[in-house]
């Protein structure tokens, strides 16, 4: 007998099981939802591309990360490591087939070889919505409310969306004659909540000495509002600039839709990759900073130079769609997911048929319905649906089949209505499946 190959899957990988798999894509439904009242089309691309096209501004960080490899045509290839880079290509390949402002959203799988943890794997969903071929503060502030308006429609509660801007700290280090080393300092940064202060501290003061890290310390430490944290950048650069008008125009519009209180000045928030230009934003949900961001982007106005020699500004943001899981899984009183709303239960071989044709009716009012396969004992049946979290069963012997009639279980509460007619018989079960989505 042949050697059974052990089933393993590799670190960072994982099967998802139906629970979990149906949680995701009710997810996806809600977002498609809100990306397509804001007038945003969807699209796809390739989840491999050349390494070189790929990797051409991802960042010393993020290149260590990719996946990549030589095909079997000896060509380098990578593994697209997040839906942004793709965007970029994706706009310089179909540039003359596009309307511009072109508003995109894009959900779909990305590979990264980095450290797994809670919420972070090496292959993962995102889910990008942009707004490409505007440079105004208008779309800055469609995107901040897009990413509330997600939140809230995925039933997410508790969050903050943290927001600065790369180009007052780029005005800030060239005040102070370090900005060749706005990279470093960048990335240096982002780590904050990951390495804490101290750490940071003494990472730039070995890259820029004690007095310039004490201004860059001061720089980044928030006052207690926007408003007052804005008035201390404004300070530390020398008076206003284009970037800290820009920013009084995207919170008067916020103050205005009475959302601000959702949106916190910091300028802790730096966005580790390259090619973000401007505002930049990272969302962190109550009691699960832990997690770290479930919804982040910013403003990449050079990022299609790469592919491009014209200039196309755009501004995204990206879902985390596992760490949003992994977050609404740790809650403790989340409902037992259904697997399907209605189960048919079979007690006679010969009336297959007209089970599959009831069936067939139920789920013309939008009830998932299934008809168990196998004339088994009535009591194994029914531990198939309670393990599946079904609310409503049905059962159709000869007497209902003569009478025109079935016989309704509301498997929840446990009470049956027996030999109704079959069509008060669906709304019935509608009306049990309703109150257990409610």
């Amino acid at each position: 007998m042949d050697k059974i190959i052990e089933p393993k899957i590799l670190k960072g990988f994982r099967d998802s099981l139906p629970e979990q798999e149906i949680r995701k894509k009710k997810m996806f439904k809600d977002l498609e939802e809100v990306f397509s009242s804001f007038g945003f089309v969807p699209i796809d691309t390739p989840a491999l591309e050349y390494t070189d096209v790929l990797l051409g501004k991802g960042g010393g960080e993020t290149d260590k990360q990719v996946y990549s490899f030589k095909d079997n045509g000896e060509r380098d290839v990578s593994m697209r490591f997040d839906l942004t880079v793709p965007l970029a290509r994706f706009i310089a390949t179909n540039k003359s087939n596009i309307l511009f402002p072109f508003k995109r959203y894009h959900i779909s799988k990305v590979w990264r070889g980095e450290n797994t943890q809670r919420g972070r794997y090496r292959e993962f969903y995102q889910c990008d919505f942009d707004i490409v071929g505007s440079d105004s503060p208008s779309a800055d502030i469609e995107i901040l409310i897009m990413m509330k308006t997600s939140l809230e429609k995925l039933g997410i509660t508790g969050f903050k969306i943290y927001l600065s801007n790369r180009g007052i700290l780029n005005k800030f280090l060239k005040i102070n004659e370090i900005r060749d080393k706005s990279a470093e300092i960048l990335r240096i940064i982002d780590k904050l909540t990951k390495i804490g202060e101290e750490k940071v501290k003494e990472l730039l003061k070995e890259l820029i000495g004690e007095s310039k890290c004490n201004k860059i310390l001061d720089f980044i430490n928030p006052e207690p509002d926007f408003d007052k944290t804005l008035d201390k950048l404004i300070t530390l650069c020398n008076g206003d600039n284009s970037e800290t008008e820009r920013l009084k125009v995207i919170y008067k519009a916020l103050k205005e839709n009475g959302i601000e209180d959702y949106y916190v000045l910091d300028p802790t928030i730096t966005r580790g990759l390259d090619y973000y230009t401007g505002l930049v934003f990272e969302t962190f949900l109550a009691g699960n900073r832990d997690l770290g961001s479930v919804l982040s982007g910013g403003r990449y106005n050079n990022l299609a130079s790469l592919y491009t020699n014209e200039q196309i500004p755009g501004i995204g943001a990206s879902i985390g769609i596992d760490r949003l899981i992994s977050a609404l899984e740790k809650e403790d009183n989340k409902k037992p997911q259904a697997l399907c709303d209605c189960i048919i239960f079979n007690i006679d071989d010969d009336l297959t048929g007209l089970l599959y044709k009831t069936a067939a009716e139920i789920r013309k009012k939008g009830i998932s319905c299934e008809v168990y396969p196998e004339n088994k004992k009535l009591n194994k049946q029914f531990a198939y649906a309670e393990k599946k979290n079904i609310p409503a069963g049905v059962i159709i012997g000869k007497d209902e089949k003569d009478t025109g009639t079935i016989t309704v279980k509301d498997l929840i509460a446990r009470k049956n209505y027996e030999k109704i007619n079959i069509q008060d018989g669906i709304e019935k079960i509608v009306s049990i499946v309703r109150e257990v989505k409610s």
